[in-house]
């Protein structure tokens, strides 16, 4: 996932605990109370967050399919030297920075 995203994998639940009491009166009013059971009658359920930590690379707006943005890029290869390259095809939306449509059909790296 990418960084910096959450994603709860398991809902968290609180626990229940059933207590059972003696409870002695006395003319109608409680003088005494002893815990006689306790009983989980439902486990508490921790909750399972996934955190991404995947850093996506930034992708020149000008292509469809990640064109790296760079101070160069260059086509997987090709002749160009990089730093940056890219593997073909993809398709010229806007201007094309990198010289990577060299037929100006609209597709580079071919």
């Amino acid at each position: 996932m990418p960084a910096g995203t959450r994603q709860v994998r398991t809902q968290g639940m609180a626990g229940e605990k059933t207590l059972t009491y003696e409870v002695t009166l006395t003319n109608g009013v409680e003088t005494d109370r002893k815990l006689i059971n306790e009983a989980i009658t439902r486990s508490p359920v921790t909750e399972v967050t996934a955190v991404g930590t995947a850093v996506q690379p930034a992708c020149d707006p000008n292509y469809t399919g990640c064109v790296p943005i760079a101070p160069d890029v260059d086509c997987l290869g090709g002749s160009g030297d990089g730093p940056a390259f890219v593997a073909g095809p993809v398709k010229v939306i806007g201007e094309d920075i990198y010289g990577l449509d060299n037929d100006n059909d609209g597709i580079g790296c071919e």
